[in-house]
């Protein structure tokens, strides 16, 4: 479950991090929240409806019900982010950005809202599934409290980003956006993991130290035959009646090893060793610490991307295409595809590549059984009743655990050949190599990439969409139009950059920065087919009439010089220089190109 919610929380933490904020909501707050409020009473029904169903079951059809209303309160979260536009009306939260961190945690708290209605229609089921009673409000919390150390670390670690990032010290603001600002939060955030987030997760789950006694002092006396130590608490989750063991803390002092009160019961000396062997291998082998790493490996690989993704993406003629076919601006799309993408990698990422990792580590810590007590028989003994008495799911599998039967497999392949121990570890460790070297490549690559050459080659096509969708969203505005002919003019797109100006014209005749504009190309055009003297001067005496500028009146001489009046062109040159004296030496010099030149040699 704890690994299931991890996805969930990874995909809403990121979904509403980088969603950006419109300046104002799709749906106007008359629409918007009365709708939002009726999304909320949908998913408190069909949570009702499901977990009705789930009463009349075993406990699989209430783990069953619980993970799918939980992938839909992602979904329903996500329509809800881009939908009722949850950004907008949180926004303010984030102090005008200093905090961004206020802000996610009200977004974060929107998930909990779903969830919650989802425990509300879950307490009654709950209840008859674990014999404990529990009032509406205590068995929400409960279950808030049970998801908080999930969230728990990115919420600390953007705390302090935030803070980090408001102090008024230049030189430490230059360090954290260097290279080693990365390593400087990694480090902050292991220190966090490993002082502050035992201690806090055992308060929140309410993990009470074993009572001294016969059992204890059995379980700390083997312990320290392992070289182990660790503070033994028992772990109450779902009332304790799970058949499970955990442990957590990287730090011996601060390293708590779980028990729920069902497995002691259940199991004999050997068999409850063995499950302790377990535990204790992930602390031998380092497990904590490499999960922590592979959270690292992702956060470099997705930082590495982010930067070059938007060129790669405005680069591709697929999203042109897209463009076309979507009523969303260039903008919204580029955002909406480039999360969509980091999501994919990110889901990916720790579905199959964690995933993977995760497994292998419990492989590798069923194994350390051979260590404890030579033997894996206890262990499979162990194995065979959770199976058995947590409803026959022996043969159950999942992303993050290879299933009961597969471990009970391979233990008894190496009860007969230990020489597949070696070759598991040999396995682990060469793919963690493979993994490690993979990264630092990948994020070096990526990091490498020439983005503002990149932006060269699309900035063009770009803008040129962008104001594509301005002029079909208000066609009568000229400005579009006009924006539209200069930017193809700066390009030397000169044909496309007419045709633009001529439709501009025809809705706003009288602009005289358009006028100018059209008129010089007409003059100036590299292409001379496309040059047209006597039209070019029409436009700039309109444009010199409306207004008398220095450039505007430059483009006056200039027709004036196309059309053989020189002396004319002489005087309107000078005429340009007393207005605008500051460019005065290129005044003198196209005077003097005036009368030693013709036009048509230019």
């Amino acid at each position: 479950m704890i690994y299931s919610n991890l996805i969930y929380f990874l995909v809403v933490i990121f979904v509403f991090s980088t969603s950006t904020t419109p300046k104002t909501p799709w749906l106007a707050p008359y629409y918007g929240l009365p709708l939002f409020a009726l999304v909320l009473f949908f998913f408190y029904t069909i949570s009702g409806k499901w977990y009705q169903r789930a009463m009349q079951s075993p406990s699989r059809a209430y783990f069953s019900a619980e993970k799918k209303l939980s992938i839909s309160a992602v979904l329903f979260f996500i329509a809800s982010v881009f939908v009722f536009d949850l950004k907008y009306y949180l926004a303010p939260l984030s102090l005008g950005g200093t905090l961004p961190v206020l802000e996610n945690l009200a977004g974060l708290a929107v998930f909990f809202l779903f969830l919650s209605l989802m425990w509300l229609q879950a307490r009654s089921a709950y209840q008859v599934l674990f014999h404990r009673n529990y009032t509406a409000v205590g068995f929400v919390l409960s279950n808030i409290k049970a998801n908080l150390p999930i969230v728990l670390p990115w919420l600390a670690l953007s705390l302090v980003f935030d803070l980090l990032a408001n102090l008024p010290f230049p030189r430490f603001q230059k360090l954290l956006e260097s290279p080693w600002g990365d390593l400087i939060l990694f480090l902050v955030f292991v220190v966090f993991l490993a002082l502050f987030f035992p201690p806090l997760v055992r308060r929140l789950w309410n993990c009470k130290p074993m009572e001294p006694g016969p059992m204890r002092t059995e379980i700390e006396r083997f312990c320290r035959k392992q070289g182990f130590s660790s503070e033994i608490l028992y772990w109450p989750l779902f009332e304790g009646q799970v058949l499970t063991a955990g442990i957590m803390g990287i730090v011996p002092k601060f390293r708590y090893l779980l028990v729920t009160p069902s497995l002691l019961k259940v199991l004999d000396k050997e068999e409850l060793e063995s499950v302790l062997a377990h535990e204790i291998g992930h602390v031998k082998k380092y497990h904590l610490v490499l999960y922590v790493s592979l959270f690292f490996g992702f956060s470099l690989v997705a930082g590495a991307l982010a930067e070059p993704l938007p060129s790669l993406l405005l680069g591709s003629d697929w999203f042109y295409r897209l463009l076309e076919l979507l009523p969303v601006s260039p903008d919204g799309l580029l955002v909406f595809i480039s999360s969509i993408t980091l999501l994919a990698v990110m889901v990916l990422y720790f579905r199959f590549l964690f995933g993977y990792f995760i497994r292998n580590f419990e492989r590798q810590a069923d194994l350390y059984v051979f260590k404890a007590q030579g033997t894996s028989l206890p262990l499979i003994r162990s194995f065979e009743k959770i199976a058995v008495l947590s409803g026959n799911i022996r043969d159950q599998k999942s992303w993050h655990h290879f299933g009961i039967g597969q471990r009970i497999d391979f233990l008894e392949k190496c009860e007969r050949d230990q020489g597949e121990i070696k070759r598991h570890d040999l396995k682990l460790y060469t793919s963690l190599v493979v993994y490690f070297v993979l990264v630092g490549l990948l994020s070096w690559s990526l990091r490498s990439v020439d983005t503002d050459r990149l932006a060269r080659g699309y900035e063009l096509r770009y803008s040129q969409a962008v104001l594509q969708q301005k002029l079909e969203k208000e066609p009568g505005n000229s400005l579009w139009l006009q924006l539209l002919g200069d930017l193809m003019q700066e390009n030397r797109m000169e044909k496309k950059a007419i045709e633009a100006y001529d439709k501009a014209l025809k809705i706003s005749p009288m602009k005289p920065d358009l006028a100018n504009n059209m008129a010089w190309l007409l003059l100036t055009a590299k292409d001379r087919s496309l040059r047209d003297p006597k039209r070019a001067l029409t436009l700039a005496r309109l444009a010199a009439t409306l207004v008398e500028r220095g450039h505007i009146l430059d483009t006056l001489a200039t027709a004036l010089w196309a059309n053989g009046m020189v002396d004319e062109a002489v005087r309107t040159e000078a005429r340009a220089a007393r207005l605008d004296p500051r460019h005065l030496t290129y005044y003198q010099l196209q005077a003097e190109k005036f009368s030693a030149t013709s036009w048509e040699d230019s």
